[in-house]
């Protein structure tokens, strides 16, 4: 395994309430590939990032910091987003991580008319997601939520809070990169 996908612990200014694993900054090649992605339709770098993910999460397994076979939740996209993006990213990216044996769980959705959170400061993300972060499914098990960005953790945070309510035990956010 490479250093690339050697999960760090990071602190986001909006504490989610769980350790946040990322593989590394926004920056360089992995800005390029996520937001070619998200923004330009590359769909062929999806199976690179999930991958990469699965090595992470593997590790954070091996560390002993995620329990073996945890369920992963991909965070909530925005409706309007999957559909221009095709569906959404995380969540093809999460199935790869998990595995052909692993379970992924398409648990959270952004309700309508959620904005899009690129400029926003840290509390006007936080305003823009509370409350609007709703459970499609209840999920059973250790609870991996996996994003792409962790920014300010406001997404992140508000999906765990969702989730803990619900009866989930998150056990961590991991994200391919924090900004």
């Amino acid at each position: 395994m490479t250093r690339a996908a050697e999960p760090l612990l990071v602190l986001p200014r909006l504490d989610p309430g769980v350790p946040v694993f990322v593989l590394g900054r926004y920056a360089g090649a992995r800005r390029q590939a996520i937001v070619a992605v998200k923004e330009r339709g590359r769909a062929d770098l999806v199976g690179p990032l999930g991958n990469a993910l699965g090595i992470g999460l593997g590790r954070l397994v091996t560390w002993g910091v995620v329990p073996g076979g945890p369920v992963l939740v991909p965070a909530p996209t925005r409706a309007t987003s999957a559909r221009r993006r095709g569906g959404d990213p995380v969540a093809r990216m999460a199935k790869l991580a998990a595995g052909p044996d692993g379970v992924v769980v398409d648990a959270l959705r952004l309700r309508a008319f959620t904005k899009d959170s690129v400029g926003l400061s840290a509390a006007e993300r936080q305003r823009n997601v509370a409350g609007r972060v709703r459970l499609r499914r209840p999920v059973e098990g250790e609870v991996v939520l996996i994003d792409d960005v962790v920014t300010t953790g406001a997404t992140a945070a508000e999906s765990v809070r969702v989730l803990q309510t619900a009866g989930a035990r998150v056990a961590a956010v991991v994200a391919i990169a924090h900004a």
